[in-house]
């Protein structure tokens, strides 16, 4: 094992970076360097030259295990009556067989019925003027231009539209919030390039011209924020179903009311807490789901926010139940999800390419849902830790 105490940088190469030798000759540098055995890592299927534009000083794979749930019956508007079987990757014990419950249940109270209500991204640059009142005429000035501005924006894409532009003034500064159509992909990258031409040209045009930093930190990339709940990042969907009580006994061991009254004590905790999801655990589907389907697995910190709704219908002998989830960043085209493993995932979904976004959206939803009633009745009945000492320990 060579000293680890001379710093050495990663060894590239100028052509053919992404091939199976230079990935070996890197697993072998970083052997000699640790003494760690690489055999699992540098054991996969595919080409690396695939990862370009993906990864960089690639090495190898982290191969995560995959378990298939359901199937659940989706009533949306992408997905219409359809049994679905998702593709889960996790290392956590006991999340696929309890999504698969959830998946069950949901599907024998009829499925569940999802809606979009709108999709955006966001890119947020702030402008700099003297005072107050420099930025207030600015404000001004914009709204008599959107559509120079727009004709700027949408020039970099032919799938990129803007929307509209939210602003917030701050002292001497206008923070911009541009809201970008970005079609099947997520559209981080694609709303920066465009909301950069459209600065571009507003500093050209503007009287005496118009100093900005592209990102005023109010787009909050892979951050939760209070903004996002309000005005949505990616998708705000919401799935909902409605349960009968004697469903919910048969299949999770608690009824109804019992599952409201435990309800109205999460809500007081979340508020304590200040959670930015006052439901279960939507960060567990949407982890899997991303991991195997080629999602920017980061993007789960603005993701998972949610906002549970419940109420007692027909005496008590339904439970409606729904989650809204109000900044889902997701994609069926670009970015991993053209990578093998993870367009293998997508097709069991149906859901890879260019038109299939709506469809994905709406089946992480229900996903998220499933996950909400089955862990929701496994600690109201009593048998969550069981559970997990029944399926989530390794032996």
């Amino acid at each position: 094992m060579i000293p680890n105490d001379t710093r050495m940088p990663v060894p590239r190469r100028k052509e053919g970076d992404h091939s199976r030798e230079a990935a070996a000759e890197r697993r072998a540098f970083i052997t000699a360097r640790t003494g760690a055995d690489l055999t699992h890592v540098g054991a996969f299927s595919f080409d690396p030259a695939v990862t370009r534009g993906n990864i960089e000083n690639v090495i190898g794979v982290a191969q995560v295990p995959i378990g298939l749930a359901g199937p659940v019956r989706i009533q949306g508007e992408h997905v219409t009556g359809e049994d679905v079987y998702v593709p889960l990757a996790t290392t956590e014990g006991t999340l696929v067989a309890s999504y698969n419950r959830g998946m069950r249940l949901l599907s024998e109270a009829g499925g569940v019925k999802t809606t979009i209500v709108e999709r955006y991204m966001q890119r947020a640059p702030v402008f700099h003027f003297h005072d107050a009142r420099g930025a207030r005429d600015f404000a001004s000035w914009l709204e008599t231009h959107m559509d120079s501005i727009r004709l700027a924006a949408e020039a970099t894409s032919s799938v990129v539209k803007l929307s509209h532009i939210e602003r917030y003034a701050v002292g001497p500064m206008l923070h911009l919030r541009f809201n970008f159509e970005t079609g099947d992909a997520a559209g981080q990258n694609m709303s920066g390039k465009a909301a950069d031409a459209a600065c571009r040209w507003i500093a050209a045009h503007h009287p005496g011209g118009a100093r900005y930093t592209l990102s005023g930190a109010m787009d909050t990339d892979k951050k939760h924020s209070q903004l996002n709940v309000l005005h949505s990042r990616g998708a705000r969907v919401v799935a909902e179903a409605r349960i009968p009580d004697a469903l919910l006994r048969a299949r999770v061991g608690t009824g109804a009311a019992d599952l409201f009254r435990a309800r109205l004590n999460s809500f007081a905790g979340s508020v304590m807490a200040g959670s930015a999801n006052n439901g279960m655990h939507a960060a567990n589907a949407l982890a899997a789901l991303f991991i195997a389907t080629g999602q920017d697995a980061a993007n789960v910190a603005e993701s998972h926010a949610a906002m549970t709704y419940v109420r007692l219908e027909d005496d008590g002998q339904t439970y409606y139940w729904s989650i809204t989830l109000p900044a889902l960043i997701v994609a069926t085209f670009g970015g991993g999800t053209g990578l093998p493993t993870q367009g293998e995932c997508l097709d069991i979904l149906g859901c890879r390419g260019a038109g299939k976004v709506g469809r994905f959206i709406e089946i992480c939803a229900a996903t998220v849902l499933a996950g909400e009633v089955s862990l929701a009745g496994a600690v109201v009945a009593g048998d969550w830790v069981e559970s997990h000492e029944k399926l989530g320990r390794n032996r």
